[in-house]
């Protein structure tokens, strides 16, 4: 599974990219927004010196919901830089618009998933990924996993080459059932990663250690 860090903030991204484990990173305006980062020339600056960080792929997001406008943005985005990924909501007119990305070798990001119908119509039109938010499911008492578990059973059934990204991580437990069902990818802010390190019998073992080391 894929490790993908969910923000806008070049201290975590190189903390998590230190870590050896990341694979990429996802983004989007509000998280841009949340840095301070306004302005479209600034955005798109930003953009690239977060692919100057990591090796792997980087979501960015369009604004427009039209289909010309989602069009015109993502191939700007795109010719930013190879690492680029088109962030595209799921909406009509955003599908329409994977397609034409697909069709052009430009690699997009389905966001703003719900349900399995949405999943299936992003991977026919060719999605790199598909973002079920799982969270934000979790928020309306509906259980976020099972819908991974049910995309991604979807796409083994039919060989869909779209990869299950599983969004909107609120804790380390998420990123583990997420693994458990089969997510190809989880994106999340630092702090579930960093807690997959920590258990309780790890600090006592290691306390142990060191203090019959002292002892030797």
């Amino acid at each position: 599974m894929k490790f993908f860090i969910d923000t806008a903030n070049l201290n975590e991204i190189k903390e998590a990219n230190d870590l050896g484990i990341l694979d990429g990173v996802t983004t989007n305006p509000s998280l841009m927004a949340k840095e301070g980062i306004k302005g479209q020339d600034n955005i798109l600056k930003h953009y690239v010196d977060i692919c100057n960080i990591v090796d792997g792929d980087v979501s960015a997001e369009v604004i427009a919901t039209d289909y010309e406008g989602i069009v015109k943005e993502g191939e700007a985005l795109s010719a930013l830089h190879p690492q680029i990924v088109v962030k595209v909501p799921m909406i009509k007119d955003g599908i329409k618009a994977i397609r034409h990305f697909s069709d052009n070798g430009i690699k997009t990001n389905c966001t703003l998933v719900f349900s399995a119908g949405q999943a299936i119509l992003a991977a026919k039109a060719g999605a790199t990924y598909v973002s079920p938010f799982i969270g934000r499911l979790d928020d309306v008492s509906t259980d976020g996993v099972d819908l991974i578990a049910q995309i991604a059973h979807i796409y083994n059934i039919y060989d869909f080459k779209t990869e299950v990204l599983a969004a909107s991580i609120r804790h380390s437990m998420h990123i583990v059932k997420c693994a458990e069902v089969g997510a190809d990818v989880v994106t999340c802010p630092l702090k579930p990663i960093l807690g997959l390190l920590s258990h309780p019998l790890t600090d006592i073992g290691l306390e142990k250690f060191l203090a019959d080391h002292k002892k030797a």
